[in-house]
């Protein structure tokens, strides 16, 4: 397996490098729960401008395990300055996606200016904005896969086994993409097979809404540029929660990708890139 352990402060995570580009970029996965994996290689076309660090957050993935008191986000947000100070960057920056984006927020709330830019895909500044998951849920088409993607949601509070968590990611990607039937899951689920779960920290993030992020009334303290991506369909990180993001961050830029759901990255995958690609260009050289 590629990658090694770094050490962040009281625990060493999980990092596996690719790409040549001169920028550091931190790259954070969804879950809790889940590993860097679930990128495939739909990232490594940034790596002829970046140097792409993907990461097993804390107690994640392959990452070292770690005492579940410290599984908060104001923790995993220190957890990347850590990093940084282990690999000796003087300049990175970080893009997460789905939890990871809640993760990247926090960081820049917590470390304003440090990150030469972040990333924000598939973010809520607010637990609250979680709400529309039980309502988008009641109203999910096809029918005949709705109880399937409920189901999914509801087992996640009792993950206990790496087929659990399996289980129930196959289940839920068809309520993360545009199109529930797009081909493109079957790929995503083959692909899973690499992935090393961790059923504690979902069963307890599911337990406590996914972290609580509570950090909109503390945007304004963000100094660095900021990039926030939304899918107009996505049901779980509503286009709202982005543009209540890019409103409170006083450098920001939104955008809104208009034919994908949660999976952006891999609904309009060139797109996506682009855009990644063209905003560090101008904002982080």
């Amino acid at each position: 397996m590629e990658g090694r352990l770094v050490t962040a402060g009281d625990t060493r995570l999980f990092v596996v490098e690719r790409g040549e580009g001169p920028l550091p970029l931190f790259i954070l996965h969804g879950g809790p729960g889940l590993d860097h994996s679930m990128f495939g290689s739909y990232l490594d076309g940034l790596g002829d401008t970046c140097r792409l660090l993907f990461v097993d957050e804390r107690s994640q993935g392959r990452s070292e395990r770690a005492a579940a008191e410290t599984w908060t986000l104001a923790q995993m947000a220190a957890d990347i300055e850590a990093l940084a100070h282990s690999l000796e960057l003087e300049r990175y920056a970080v893009l997460g996606h789905s939890f990871g984006a809640f993760v990247t927020l926090q960081h820049a709330v917590d470390f304003p200016g440090r990150p030469a830019a972040s990333i924000v895909s598939a973010g809520v500044p607010d637990a609250s904005f979680l709400e529309c998951v039980e309502r988008n849920l009641a109203s999910f088409e096809p029918v005949e896969l709705r109880d399937q993607v409920t189901s999914s949601w509801a087992r996640e509070a009792q993950a206990q086994t790496q087929e659990d968590c399996r289980s129930i990611l196959s289940d839920q990607l068809p309520f993360h993409f545009r199109d529930p039937h797009d081909p493109r899951i079957e790929a995503m689920r083959a692909e899973s097979v690499h992935a090393v779960y961790a059923p504690d920290v979902l069963s307890a993030a599911a337990s406590a809404d996914y972290g609580s992020i509570d950090v909109l009334h503390r945007l304004g303290e963000v100094t660095h540029p900021v990039l926030v991506l939304a899918g107009r369909y996505d049901r779980t990180c509503s286009v709202q929660a982005g543009e209540a993001i890019a409103q409170g961050i006083p450098d920001a830029e939104l955008i809104v990708f208009e034919n994908s759901a949660h999976m952006m990255f891999v609904e309009e995958h060139d797109a996506y890139l682009d855009a990644v690609r063209d905003f560090l260009a101008r904002r982080a050289s």
